[in-house]
Protein backbone atom coordinates (compact mmCIF):
# COMPACT_ATOMS: atom_id res chain seq x y z
CA UNK A 1 0.00 0.00 0.00
CA UNK A 2 1.71 3.21 -1.10
CA UNK A 3 1.34 5.84 1.66
CA UNK A 4 1.89 9.66 2.06
CA UNK A 5 2.91 12.18 4.86
CA UNK A 6 1.68 15.24 5.18
CA UNK A 7 0.77 18.54 7.23
CA UNK A 8 -2.20 18.84 6.66
CA UNK A 9 -4.88 16.67 5.06
CA UNK A 10 -8.25 17.96 3.81
CA UNK A 11 -11.50 15.52 3.47
CA UNK A 12 -13.73 16.98 0.87
CA UNK A 13 -12.66 19.10 -2.61
CA UNK A 14 -15.91 21.39 -2.39
CA UNK A 15 -15.87 24.92 -1.95
CA UNK A 16 -14.32 24.84 2.04
CA UNK A 17 -12.20 22.24 1.38
CA UNK A 18 -10.39 23.42 -2.28
CA UNK A 19 -10.02 27.02 -0.59
CA UNK A 20 -8.59 25.44 2.57
CA UNK A 21 -6.11 23.52 0.33
CA UNK A 22 -5.02 26.92 -2.13
CA UNK A 23 -4.94 29.00 1.02
CA UNK A 24 -2.53 26.53 3.10
CA UNK A 25 -0.75 26.11 0.00
CA UNK A 26 0.22 30.03 -0.47
CA UNK A 27 1.37 30.03 3.13
CA UNK A 28 3.46 27.03 2.92
CA UNK A 29 2.13 23.76 4.20
CA UNK A 30 2.06 20.53 3.09
CA UNK A 31 -1.08 19.82 2.00
CA UNK A 32 -3.04 17.14 0.40
CA UNK A 33 -6.79 16.81 -0.52
CA UNK A 34 -8.94 14.11 -1.25
CA UNK A 35 -12.17 13.94 -3.35
CA UNK A 36 -13.94 11.09 -5.33
CA UNK A 37 -15.54 13.61 -7.52
CA UNK A 38 -13.60 16.50 -9.66
CA UNK A 39 -12.71 19.45 -7.62
CA UNK A 40 -15.47 21.81 -6.68
CA UNK A 41 -18.12 19.86 -4.85
CA UNK A 42 -21.53 19.81 -5.18
CA UNK A 43 -21.69 23.55 -5.62
CA UNK A 44 -19.26 23.27 -8.96
CA UNK A 45 -20.50 19.96 -10.00
CA UNK A 46 -24.11 19.71 -9.46
CA UNK A 47 -25.38 22.75 -7.58
CA UNK A 48 -24.42 26.39 -7.70
CA UNK A 49 -22.69 26.51 -11.17
CA UNK A 50 -24.85 24.48 -13.02
CA UNK A 51 -28.43 25.34 -11.65
CA UNK A 52 -27.67 28.79 -12.51
CA UNK A 53 -26.42 27.91 -16.20
CA UNK A 54 -29.77 26.47 -16.48
CA UNK A 55 -31.66 29.25 -14.77
CA UNK A 56 -29.93 31.68 -17.66
CA UNK A 57 -30.84 29.57 -20.31
CA UNK A 58 -34.68 29.61 -19.33
CA UNK A 59 -34.46 33.43 -18.84
CA UNK A 60 -33.02 33.89 -22.81
CA UNK A 61 -35.76 31.26 -24.08
CA UNK A 62 -38.70 32.51 -21.80
CA UNK A 63 -37.74 35.85 -23.04
CA UNK A 64 -37.76 34.88 -26.57
CA UNK A 65 -40.95 32.87 -26.69
CA UNK A 66 -42.54 35.94 -24.91
CA UNK A 67 -41.22 38.40 -28.06
CA UNK A 68 -42.75 35.79 -30.34
CA UNK A 69 -46.29 35.60 -28.67
CA UNK A 70 -46.16 39.67 -27.56
CA UNK A 71 -43.72 41.96 -29.09
CA UNK A 72 -41.93 44.46 -26.95
CA UNK A 73 -40.62 47.71 -27.17
CA UNK A 74 -40.33 47.24 -30.98
CA UNK A 75 -38.88 43.95 -30.76
CA UNK A 76 -40.44 40.77 -32.29
CA UNK A 77 -39.20 37.09 -32.24
CA UNK A 78 -39.76 34.52 -34.69
CA UNK A 79 -41.02 31.08 -33.06
CA UNK A 80 -38.22 29.77 -30.85
CA UNK A 81 -36.85 26.15 -30.17
CA UNK A 82 -35.12 24.91 -27.34
CA UNK A 83 -32.40 21.85 -27.04
CA UNK A 84 -32.35 21.00 -23.72
CA UNK A 85 -29.60 18.28 -24.42
CA UNK A 86 -27.32 21.18 -26.30
CA UNK A 87 -27.93 23.86 -23.11
CA UNK A 88 -27.23 20.42 -20.73
CA UNK A 89 -24.12 20.49 -22.84
CA UNK A 90 -23.00 23.82 -23.03
CA UNK A 91 -23.77 23.53 -19.15
CA UNK A 92 -21.38 20.64 -18.84
CA UNK A 93 -18.74 22.75 -20.32
CA UNK A 94 -19.09 25.77 -17.92
CA UNK A 95 -18.30 22.90 -15.02
CA UNK A 96 -15.51 21.28 -17.08
CA UNK A 97 -13.42 24.77 -17.22
CA UNK A 98 -14.35 25.34 -13.50
CA UNK A 99 -13.22 22.55 -11.97
CA UNK A 100 -10.13 22.29 -14.17
CA UNK A 101 -9.41 26.14 -13.31
CA UNK A 102 -9.39 24.69 -9.61
CA UNK A 103 -7.09 21.60 -10.04
CA UNK A 104 -4.90 23.87 -11.72
CA UNK A 105 -5.17 26.59 -8.79
CA UNK A 106 -4.52 23.52 -6.42
CA UNK A 107 -1.04 22.03 -8.48
CA UNK A 108 -0.01 25.87 -8.58
CA UNK A 109 -0.21 26.27 -4.80
CA UNK A 110 1.97 22.98 -4.85
CA UNK A 111 -1.42 20.92 -3.08
CA UNK A 112 -1.31 17.52 -4.09
CA UNK A 113 -5.06 15.98 -5.27
CA UNK A 114 -5.73 12.16 -4.34
CA UNK A 115 -9.08 11.26 -6.70
CA UNK A 116 -10.56 8.24 -4.29
CA UNK A 117 -13.36 7.22 -1.50
CA UNK A 118 -12.02 8.40 1.61
CA UNK A 119 -12.49 6.34 4.80
CA UNK A 120 -11.18 7.94 8.09
CA UNK A 121 -9.15 5.58 10.32
CA UNK A 122 -8.17 7.92 13.41
CA UNK A 123 -7.44 11.61 13.76
CA UNK A 124 -4.54 11.04 12.13
CA UNK A 125 -5.09 8.58 9.18
CA UNK A 126 -7.52 7.55 6.28
CA UNK A 127 -7.32 5.29 3.55
CA UNK A 128 -8.51 6.12 -0.10
CA UNK A 129 -9.70 3.91 -2.60
CA UNK A 130 -8.30 5.51 -5.83
CA UNK A 131 -8.18 3.57 -9.02
CA UNK A 132 -4.55 3.10 -9.02
CA UNK A 133 -5.07 0.99 -5.39
CA UNK A 134 -5.51 2.00 -1.82
CA UNK A 135 -3.06 4.47 -0.33
CA UNK A 136 -2.64 5.61 3.04
CA UNK A 137 -2.78 9.38 4.22
CA UNK A 138 -0.93 10.35 7.23
CA UNK A 139 -1.51 13.84 8.69
CA UNK A 140 -0.22 15.94 11.44
CA UNK A 141 -3.65 17.89 11.16
CA UNK A 142 -7.27 16.87 9.56
CA UNK A 143 -9.58 18.78 8.00
CA UNK A 144 -13.12 17.43 7.29
CA UNK A 145 -15.04 18.75 4.53
CA UNK A 146 -17.71 16.23 3.60
CA UNK A 147 -20.72 18.46 2.59
CA UNK A 148 -24.09 17.51 2.40
CA UNK A 149 -26.34 15.78 -0.02
CA UNK A 150 -30.16 15.54 -0.79
CA UNK A 151 -32.57 14.54 1.48
CA UNK A 152 -34.66 11.65 0.28
CA UNK A 153 -38.23 10.78 1.37
CA UNK A 154 -39.23 7.23 2.72
CA UNK A 155 -42.62 7.74 0.68
CA UNK A 156 -40.49 9.26 -2.27
CA UNK A 157 -37.14 7.01 -3.11
CA UNK A 158 -35.29 8.63 -5.80
CA UNK A 159 -34.97 6.65 -8.88
CA UNK A 160 -37.53 6.71 -11.70
CA UNK A 161 -39.85 9.63 -12.53
CA UNK A 162 -38.58 10.90 -8.66
CA UNK A 163 -36.03 13.08 -8.87
CA UNK A 164 -33.21 15.18 -7.23
CA UNK A 165 -31.79 18.29 -8.17
CA UNK A 166 -29.05 16.92 -8.77
CA UNK A 167 -30.97 14.88 -12.03
CA UNK A 168 -32.61 17.88 -12.91
CA UNK A 169 -29.64 19.30 -13.97
CA UNK A 170 -29.30 16.52 -16.55
CA UNK A 171 -32.78 16.25 -17.79
CA UNK A 172 -32.26 16.27 -21.74
CA UNK A 173 -36.18 16.73 -22.26
CA UNK A 174 -38.03 19.37 -20.52
CA UNK A 175 -40.84 17.22 -18.25
CA UNK A 176 -44.18 18.11 -20.29
CA UNK A 177 -45.73 17.83 -16.00
CA UNK A 178 -43.37 18.66 -13.23
CA UNK A 179 -44.18 18.15 -9.74
CA UNK A 180 -41.65 20.22 -7.49
CA UNK A 181 -41.91 18.85 -3.87
CA UNK A 182 -40.71 21.23 -1.40
CA UNK A 183 -41.23 25.31 -2.10
CA UNK A 184 -37.82 26.32 -0.51
CA UNK A 185 -35.24 27.88 -2.83
CA UNK A 186 -34.14 24.82 -4.28
CA UNK A 187 -37.23 23.59 -6.04
CA UNK A 188 -38.56 27.48 -6.70
CA UNK A 189 -35.05 27.81 -8.80
CA UNK A 190 -35.68 25.07 -10.67
CA UNK A 191 -39.22 24.98 -10.64
CA UNK A 192 -39.19 28.25 -12.69
CA UNK A 193 -36.59 27.56 -14.50
CA UNK A 194 -38.85 24.56 -15.84
CA UNK A 195 -41.63 26.48 -16.27
CA UNK A 196 -39.95 28.98 -18.55
CA UNK A 197 -38.66 26.05 -20.63
CA UNK A 198 -42.25 25.07 -21.29
CA UNK A 199 -43.09 22.71 -18.34
CA UNK A 200 -46.38 22.63 -16.52
CA UNK A 201 -45.26 22.82 -12.69
CA UNK A 202 -46.88 22.50 -9.46
CA UNK A 203 -45.32 23.20 -6.16
CA UNK A 204 -45.83 21.15 -3.29
CA UNK A 205 -44.99 23.01 -0.01
CA UNK A 206 -45.73 21.61 3.51
CA UNK A 207 -45.88 25.37 5.04
CA UNK A 208 -48.16 28.32 5.03
CA UNK A 209 -46.39 29.54 2.12
CA UNK A 210 -43.48 29.32 -0.07
CA UNK A 211 -39.80 30.45 0.98
CA UNK A 212 -40.41 30.21 4.45
CA UNK A 213 -37.08 31.21 5.33
CA UNK A 214 -37.73 34.49 4.55
CA UNK A 215 -40.46 37.04 5.41
CA UNK A 216 -43.88 37.42 3.32
CA UNK A 217 -42.90 40.67 2.49
CA UNK A 218 -40.02 39.58 0.85
CA UNK A 219 -41.81 36.34 -0.94
CA UNK A 220 -44.79 38.63 -2.62
CA UNK A 221 -43.02 39.34 -5.49
CA UNK A 222 -42.01 35.67 -5.88
CA UNK A 223 -45.37 34.35 -5.79
CA UNK A 224 -46.44 36.85 -8.09
CA UNK A 225 -44.22 35.89 -10.83
CA UNK A 226 -45.22 32.05 -9.83
CA UNK A 227 -49.06 32.93 -10.62
CA UNK A 228 -47.65 34.85 -13.94
CA UNK A 229 -45.82 32.06 -15.23
CA UNK A 230 -48.88 29.79 -14.79
CA UNK A 231 -47.27 28.25 -11.74
CA UNK A 232 -49.62 26.04 -9.42
CA UNK A 233 -48.61 26.02 -5.50
CA UNK A 234 -50.43 24.30 -3.21
CA UNK A 235 -49.06 25.97 0.44
CA UNK A 236 -50.28 23.39 3.93
CA UNK A 237 -49.71 20.31 1.95
CA UNK A 238 -47.56 17.25 2.17
CA UNK A 239 -46.99 14.87 -0.86
CA UNK A 240 -47.38 11.05 -0.09
CA UNK A 241 -46.32 8.71 -2.38
CA UNK A 242 -46.92 7.85 -6.01
CA UNK A 243 -50.47 6.02 -6.38
CA UNK A 244 -51.06 2.84 -9.08
CA UNK A 245 -51.01 5.04 -12.05
CA UNK A 246 -47.85 7.59 -10.99
CA UNK A 247 -49.78 10.30 -10.02
CA UNK A 248 -48.28 12.17 -6.93
CA UNK A 249 -50.77 11.86 -4.03
CA UNK A 250 -50.86 15.35 -2.00
CA UNK A 251 -52.73 15.88 0.91
CA UNK A 252 -53.80 19.44 1.50
CA UNK A 253 -56.18 22.17 3.57
CA UNK A 254 -58.52 21.47 0.81
CA UNK A 255 -58.84 17.66 0.66
CA UNK A 256 -56.43 14.57 -1.02
CA UNK A 257 -55.80 15.18 -4.73
CA UNK A 258 -53.50 13.09 -7.14
CA UNK A 259 -51.10 15.14 -9.07
CA UNK A 260 -50.36 14.12 -12.72
CA UNK A 261 -46.75 14.57 -13.53
CA UNK A 262 -44.06 13.11 -15.54
CA UNK A 263 -41.00 13.56 -13.28
CA UNK A 264 -41.37 14.48 -9.39
CA UNK A 265 -38.39 16.92 -8.40
CA UNK A 266 -37.94 16.23 -4.37
CA UNK A 267 -36.24 19.63 -2.63
CA UNK A 268 -37.22 18.96 0.80
CA UNK A 269 -33.93 20.24 2.20
CA UNK A 270 -30.32 18.52 2.93
CA UNK A 271 -28.27 16.60 5.52
CA UNK A 272 -25.01 17.29 6.32
CA UNK A 273 -22.35 14.22 5.30
CA UNK A 274 -21.81 14.03 9.01
CA UNK A 275 -21.69 9.91 9.03
CA UNK A 276 -20.23 7.40 6.93
CA UNK A 277 -16.60 7.17 5.39
CA UNK A 278 -15.44 6.41 9.27
CA UNK A 279 -16.17 9.83 10.16
CA UNK A 280 -18.35 8.50 12.90
CA UNK A 281 -15.53 6.86 14.47
CA UNK A 282 -14.08 9.68 15.82
CA UNK A 283 -16.72 10.56 18.25
CA UNK A 284 -16.89 13.74 17.76
CA UNK A 285 -19.35 16.05 19.59
CA UNK A 286 -22.43 16.67 17.96
CA UNK A 287 -24.92 19.39 17.00
CA UNK A 288 -27.71 17.95 16.60
CA UNK A 289 -26.93 16.27 12.73
CA UNK A 290 -23.96 18.40 12.57
CA UNK A 291 -20.13 17.87 13.81
CA UNK A 292 -20.06 20.42 16.71
CA UNK A 293 -17.23 23.26 16.37
CA UNK A 294 -15.88 26.31 18.07
CA UNK A 295 -14.75 29.47 17.09
CA UNK A 296 -11.91 28.71 15.43
CA UNK A 297 -13.69 25.39 13.97
CA UNK A 298 -11.78 22.92 15.79
CA UNK A 299 -13.93 19.46 16.70
CA UNK A 300 -14.08 17.92 20.07
CA UNK A 301 -10.80 15.91 19.04
CA UNK A 302 -7.48 17.85 19.28
CA UNK A 303 -6.11 18.20 15.47
CA UNK A 304 -9.55 17.70 13.64
CA UNK A 305 -11.14 20.84 12.32
CA UNK A 306 -14.61 20.99 10.22
CA UNK A 307 -15.87 23.40 7.59
CA UNK A 308 -18.62 23.60 5.25
CA UNK A 309 -22.32 22.34 5.09
CA UNK A 310 -21.00 19.47 7.79
CA UNK A 311 -20.77 22.09 10.56
CA UNK A 312 -24.27 23.60 10.35
CA UNK A 313 -26.36 26.31 9.05
CA UNK A 314 -26.52 28.38 7.10
CA UNK A 315 -25.25 25.86 4.62
CA UNK A 316 -23.76 28.40 2.02
CA UNK A 317 -20.27 27.59 -0.31
CA UNK A 318 -19.16 31.32 0.36
CA UNK A 319 -19.81 30.42 4.62
CA UNK A 320 -18.15 27.23 3.83
CA UNK A 321 -14.98 29.18 1.77
CA UNK A 322 -14.54 31.70 4.44
CA UNK A 323 -14.06 29.28 6.85
CA UNK A 324 -11.44 27.07 4.90
CA UNK A 325 -9.84 30.32 4.24
CA UNK A 326 -9.29 30.55 8.18
CA UNK A 327 -8.72 27.28 9.11
CA UNK A 328 -5.69 27.01 6.21
CA UNK A 329 -3.99 30.63 8.37
CA UNK A 330 -4.81 29.35 11.44
CA UNK A 331 -2.75 25.80 10.80
CA UNK A 332 -0.02 28.81 9.09
CA UNK A 333 0.11 29.39 12.79
CA UNK A 334 -2.22 32.77 12.72
CA UNK A 335 -4.32 33.54 15.58
CA UNK A 336 -7.90 33.82 14.11
CA UNK A 337 -11.48 33.83 14.99
CA UNK A 338 -14.71 33.40 13.17
CA UNK A 339 -16.17 37.25 13.72
CA UNK A 340 -18.68 38.09 10.86
CA UNK A 341 -21.37 39.61 11.37
CA UNK A 342 -22.96 39.50 8.06
CA UNK A 343 -23.46 36.37 5.43
CA UNK A 344 -25.92 36.84 2.24
CA UNK A 345 -28.29 34.74 1.43
CA UNK A 346 -29.04 34.40 -1.90
CA UNK A 347 -32.46 33.10 -3.42
CA UNK A 348 -32.11 32.83 -7.36
CA UNK A 349 -35.86 32.85 -8.07
CA UNK A 350 -37.72 35.16 -10.50
CA UNK A 351 -36.72 38.13 -9.15
CA UNK A 352 -34.33 37.33 -7.23
CA UNK A 353 -34.09 37.57 -3.29
CA UNK A 354 -31.09 38.66 -1.02
CA UNK A 355 -31.05 38.86 2.25
CA UNK A 356 -28.08 40.06 4.84
CA UNK A 357 -28.80 40.56 8.69
CA UNK A 358 -32.15 41.31 10.59
CA UNK A 359 -35.22 41.86 9.44
CA UNK A 360 -37.78 43.83 10.71
CA UNK A 361 -39.23 40.88 12.06
CA UNK A 362 -36.29 39.42 13.98
CA UNK A 363 -34.88 42.50 14.91
CA UNK A 364 -38.40 43.18 16.93
CA UNK A 365 -38.30 39.70 18.22
CA UNK A 366 -34.90 40.66 19.62
CA UNK A 367 -36.21 43.37 20.98
CA UNK A 368 -34.70 46.08 19.12
CA UNK A 369 -36.12 49.46 18.47
CA UNK A 370 -35.50 49.95 14.99
CA UNK A 371 -36.51 52.42 11.73
CA UNK A 372 -36.90 51.30 8.74
CA UNK A 373 -36.95 52.40 4.88
CA UNK A 374 -38.56 50.99 1.72
CA UNK A 375 -37.69 51.71 -1.77
CA UNK A 376 -39.86 49.92 -4.85
CA UNK A 377 -37.94 49.45 -8.47
CA UNK A 378 -41.05 50.82 -9.90
CA UNK A 379 -39.85 54.17 -9.14
CA UNK A 380 -36.43 53.36 -10.51
CA UNK A 381 -35.12 54.51 -13.89
CA UNK A 382 -32.74 51.68 -14.39
CA UNK A 383 -35.60 49.29 -13.51
CA UNK A 384 -37.99 50.86 -15.69
CA UNK A 385 -35.87 50.97 -18.59
CA UNK A 386 -35.13 47.47 -17.84
CA UNK A 387 -38.50 46.54 -17.97
CA UNK A 388 -38.63 44.39 -14.83
CA UNK A 389 -39.66 46.90 -12.09
CA UNK A 390 -40.82 44.20 -9.46
CA UNK A 391 -39.38 44.39 -5.83
CA UNK A 392 -37.18 46.67 -3.80
CA UNK A 393 -34.76 47.82 -1.42
CA UNK A 394 -35.52 47.56 1.96
CA UNK A 395 -32.88 48.68 5.38
CA UNK A 396 -33.23 48.21 8.96
CA UNK A 397 -31.71 49.98 11.18
CA UNK A 398 -31.22 50.92 15.01
CA UNK A 399 -33.69 53.79 16.19
CA UNK A 400 -31.39 55.23 18.32
CA UNK A 401 -27.92 55.03 16.77
CA UNK A 402 -29.23 54.71 12.96
CA UNK A 403 -26.74 51.47 12.69
CA UNK A 404 -27.66 49.14 10.09
CA UNK A 405 -28.53 46.18 10.98
CA UNK A 406 -30.19 44.43 8.12
CA UNK A 407 -30.67 44.91 4.40
CA UNK A 408 -33.29 42.67 1.84
CA UNK A 409 -33.87 43.09 -1.69
CA UNK A 410 -36.20 41.07 -4.16
CA UNK A 411 -36.16 42.14 -7.65
CA UNK A 412 -33.95 41.56 -10.97
CA UNK A 413 -29.90 41.41 -10.43
CA UNK A 414 -30.59 42.02 -6.90
CA UNK A 415 -27.70 39.21 -6.03
CA UNK A 416 -24.95 41.03 -7.31
CA UNK A 417 -25.95 43.85 -4.39
CA UNK A 418 -25.03 41.22 -1.55
CA UNK A 419 -21.63 41.92 -1.60
CA UNK A 420 -22.56 45.36 -1.05
CA UNK A 421 -24.68 45.12 1.77
CA UNK A 422 -22.51 42.61 3.82
CA UNK A 423 -20.00 45.15 3.17
CA UNK A 424 -22.24 47.98 5.02
CA UNK A 425 -22.90 45.67 7.95
CA UNK A 426 -19.69 44.43 8.43
CA UNK A 427 -18.09 47.94 8.75
CA UNK A 428 -20.89 49.31 11.40
CA UNK A 429 -22.25 51.16 8.80
CA UNK A 430 -24.68 54.04 9.85
CA UNK A 431 -27.67 55.33 7.55
CA UNK A 432 -26.10 58.28 7.17
CA UNK A 433 -22.62 56.37 5.91
CA UNK A 434 -24.71 55.35 3.31
CA UNK A 435 -26.54 58.29 2.39
CA UNK A 436 -23.44 60.40 2.22
CA UNK A 437 -22.25 57.46 -0.27
CA UNK A 438 -22.86 58.74 -4.16
CA UNK A 439 -24.59 55.82 -5.85
CA UNK A 440 -23.92 56.05 -9.88
CA UNK A 441 -27.36 57.02 -11.62
CA UNK A 442 -28.93 54.88 -13.24
CA UNK A 443 -28.56 51.54 -11.39
CA UNK A 444 -30.86 49.94 -9.25
CA UNK A 445 -28.21 50.02 -6.45
CA UNK A 446 -29.89 53.55 -5.93
CA UNK A 447 -32.24 52.07 -4.55
CA UNK A 448 -30.43 51.41 -1.09
CA UNK A 449 -29.75 54.64 -1.18
CA UNK A 450 -33.26 55.63 -1.69
CA UNK A 451 -34.45 53.35 0.77
CA UNK A 452 -31.65 54.59 3.84
CA UNK A 453 -33.23 58.59 2.90
CA UNK A 454 -36.62 57.28 3.29
CA UNK A 455 -36.12 55.53 6.67
CA UNK A 456 -34.36 59.01 8.15
CA UNK A 457 -37.33 60.22 6.73
CA UNK A 458 -36.73 62.30 3.88
CA UNK A 459 -36.41 60.33 0.67
CA UNK A 460 -36.40 62.18 -2.42
CA UNK A 461 -37.99 60.29 -5.51
CA UNK A 462 -40.92 58.96 -4.20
Amino acid sequence: MREIQCRLLIVGAGPGGYVCAIRAGQLGVDTVIVDAQPPGGTCLNVGCIPSKALIHAADEFHQLTQLSSKPSMGIAAADPQLDLAATVEWKDGIVERLTGGVATLLRKAKVRLVTGQATVRDGKTVLVDTPEGPVQIRAEVLVLATGSEPIELRSLPFGGKVISSTDALALTEVPGRLAVVGGGYIGLELGIAYAKLGAEVTVVEAAPRILPQYDAELTRPVAQRLTGLGVRVLTGARAGGLSDSGALRVAGVDGAEDIQADKVLVTVGRRPRATGAGVESLRLDMAGPFIRIDERCRTSMTGVFAIGDVTGEPMLAHRAMAQGEMVAEIVAGKRLVWDKRAIPAVCFTDPEIVSVGLSPDEAATQGLKVITGLFPFAANGRAMTAADEAGFVRVTAREDTHEVLGIQAVGADVAEMAGGFALALEMGARLEDITGTIHAHPTRGEALHEACLRALGHALHI
